[in-house]
């Protein structure tokens, strides 16, 4: 019976309670399932159509989780509401040979995506390596996995400019969620107000060459 389960698309996909995102369109529903080293997406359209689609965790250039919290709109000198905090999980993805894409998932459990995102680049780094993921997950469940075990000494790729400029003011969750942390991003959003720990490097990144066009 476990074999035959095996067998399902969806079998070991962790799925993800119903959130919003800006692919194909923005403002689109979706429900996010990560596994099988792939994020997938069942977007409904404005049109009210059902599109599916996975993103391959080997074609994510880099990701980032931050949150926003809405700007006060009241009188001056009001005392201010309750704010919701929005997370955002966004990824750079190699849409085409030469043409990279941001895609960003709102989301309460964005932090649980960006960890789940983690886990499969350090899988995908492991058998690389030839390593075993039992391993890997006996390791981690001791405390005893470094990074090195699933970087092994492969350069992280150079970061681009951030996706958009016209983004609102932005509070970042920092990358170590031991000790969660907010500080502030200024509103221009360039790559010189996000440093290099602000984003996390796909180590399992693949370019496409033109045999795969």
């Amino acid at each position: 019976f476990i074999r035959l389960a095996q067998t399902l698309k969806y079998y070991g996909y962790l799925k993800f309670e119903p959130c919003v995102t800006d692919f194909p369109e923005k403002g689109c529903q979706v429900i996010v399932s990560a596994g099988s080293s792939e994020l997938n997406f069942q977007v409904r359209l404005p049109s009210e159509q059902i599109k599916e689609g996975s993103f391959k965790v080997t074609r994510m250039r880099c990701w980032r989780v931050t949150s926003s919290v809405p700007t006060s709109t009241g009188p001056p000198g009001s005392s201010p509401g309750k704010t919701e905090v929005k997370l955002e999980l966004a990824f750079e993805y190699l849409m085409s040979k030469d043409r990279l894409q941001w895609v960003t998932i709102t989301s309460p459990q964005a932090i649980m995506l960006s960890i789940c995102l983690q886990s499969m680049v350090d899988e995908l780094m492991v058998k690389k390596s030839g390593g075993s993921i039992r391993k890997m997950f006996r390791r981690r469940a001791n405390g005893a996995l470094r990074r090195s075990d699933s970087q092994q000494a492969v350069k992280s790729p150079p970061l681009l400019d951030s996706p958009d400029a016209s983004r609102e003011p932005v509070l970042k969750l920092s990358s170590k969620l031991t000790s969660v942390s907010l500080r502030g991003i200024s509103h221009s959003g360039s790559a010189g107000d996000l440093g290099a720990n602000d984003f996390h490097g796909n180590y399992a990144f693949e370019g496409i060459g033109d045999e795969d066009l």
